[in-house]
């Protein structure tokens, strides 16, 4: 399979290998043969010399590889990695389906959970949000996004590699256009039959919280007739939904005067009742602390 270099792991430290962990921390190398560069493919060995796995190889980071995958048949290179991505949009097909009913706002590549470490990418309708955080992902930066455009409708992809996991694994950030047309200031999104605006560029992570899809979808189910609390409320995702579901009213708290007001728009975006939301600025244990003294209560609090 070429002359890759080699990692060979102290005896006893391959059984999370074998059990399929995909992290290799420094304390488990006993040496580096070859002279690998960071994001370099290194084969991993046993202290016999027996192949373990590939992994992209990470000489500033405690994480000292991190694997890309454990057939030797199957190198690192760009059919890897568009088999890979291939994958983790099927699997978006097998949880959400296609057509009109399928959510145009979703992650379509999840780092580790996909086999694909050190690289997300969120998908918001025809604006995708790639973030590299290793320099295994950072070495094959330019295949990847060709791969994405081509893999996708895609229009825009945007890069927010700008979060400080990278300073561990000893890149810079970086943000701003990598293939495709520039973004729109916002973008709207559909969720649950809600409309929300993503700020691609400037908000927090890749714009928007994906992850907590379902967990607005069960606030607002709960929310009936209840006054709820919504801390770290961002820019209103569980605020919006605890309204759709008839709140009685809304409080939401947040640092960011941005972000209220982003909020205040995603409930006029959606024609919910603004006079039953309240917006509180400022550090939410400070906030909380004040609330208690003041013998202030809630029937739900989201803390998120």
């Amino acid at each position: 399979m070429g002359d890759f270099p080699s990692l060979f792991l102290k005896k006893g430290r391959e059984k999370s290998v074998y059990q399929h962990h995909p992290w290799i921390f420094s304390g488990a190398v006993e040496q580096v043969r070859g002279n690998p560069s960071a994001g370099d493919t290194v084969a991993v060995r046993n202290p016999h010399g027996q192949f373990l796995a590939w992994a992209a190889y990470s000489p500033e980071s405690q994480i000292r590889a991190r694997i890309w995958g454990w057939d030797e048949a199957m190198p690192v290179g760009e059919g890897f990695f568009r088999a890979g991505i291939e994958r983790s949009i099927a699997r978006r097909v097998t949880l959400f389906g296609t057509g009109e009913s399928a959510p145009r706002a979703r992650r379509l590549v999840h780092g580790e959970s996909d086999g694909l470490p050190g690289l997300i990418v969120d998908q918001y309708d025809e604006v995708l949000v790639m973030q590299i955080l290793s320099a295994g992902a950072e070495r094959w930066r330019e295949t990847i996004a060709d791969i994405l455009m081509e893999l996708t409708s895609a229009k825009t992809l945007y890069e927010r590699s700008d979060v400080e996991v990278r300073k561990l694994e000893g890149l810079a950030p970086r943000t701003g256009l990598a293939r495709g047309d520039a973004p729109p200031e916002i973008v709207e999104i559909e969720e649950n039959g809600l409309i929300f605006g993503v700020d691609v560029r400037l908000g927090h992570k890749t714009g928007f919280y994906l992850d907590q899809r379902l967990n607005r979808a069960k606030v607002r189910e709960l929310s009936a007739g209840k006054d709820v609390l919504d801390c770290f409320s961002y820019t209103g995702g569980f605020a919006v939904n605890a309204l759709a579901g008839d709140a009685k009213s809304v409080c939401l708290v947040d640092a960011s005067a941005e972000a209220l007001q982003f909020a205040k728009a995603n409930i006029g975006r959606n024609n919910l009742p603004a006079e039953r939301a309240e917006f509180v600025e400022g550090d939410v244990f400070k906030v909380l602390r004040l609330f208690r003294d003041q013998g202030k209560s809630f029937d739900m609090i989201v803390l998120d």
